[in-house]
């Protein structure tokens, strides 16, 4: 399987069930729809941001068809300007890589350093699919495992309105 052999072994020490699918590299939604047709899930936007200082990271998971509005998330958070975080702190906060941005990176965020905000529409869906930390697979995994996935790694997170 592609992917951190870690992170399959993480999920299935937690008893958390998914169904693999492999496919070409697909590092925007738009291309990762094509693939993603048959998949009888909720399919997530990822976007990793920093604020103004870049003391702090956060990782916006969006329903894929929503469009966030990323003033209305700064004037909440009050950290000043977000912007979009580089791949090198990418790599440092999740051990990704561009294109391959998912919330399973966690499992590389041992400082519990990034907090997720989460569209609350997405807790419609019963399943999720996201990149096992590669973008050449998708994992489809319950919205009840994702949660607990969460809750275990220990990192912040909070469904919200998130956009326009």
């Amino acid at each position: 399987m592609r992917g951190q052999p870690e992170l399959y072994s993480y999920l299935d020490s937690l008893g958390i069930r998914y169904e693999y699918h492999e496919h070409p590299p697909v590092p925007t939604i738009d291309a990762a729809l094509k693939h993603w047709k048959d998949l009888n899930s909720g399919r997530c936007k990822n976007i990793f941001f920093r604020n103004h200082k870049g003391n702090r990271h956060y990782l916006v998971i969006l329903e894929h068809r929503r469009h966030l509005n990323i003033h209305d998330l700064e004037k909440r958070l009050k950290q000043g300007k977000l912007s979009f975080a580089s791949d090198k702190r990418l790599n440092k906060w999740l051990g990704l890589d561009p294109g391959s941005v998912s919330p399973l990176g966690l499992i590389n965020d041992h400082t519990k350093h990034v907090y997720l905000f989460i569209d609350k529409n997405l807790l419609a869906f019963e399943r999720l699919a996201f990149h096992p930390n590669i973008n050449t697979a998708s994992l489809v995994i319950s919205l009840n495992d994702f949660i607990k996935f969460l809750d275990t790694r220990g990192n912040g997170y909070e469904f919200i309105d998130l956009y326009d």
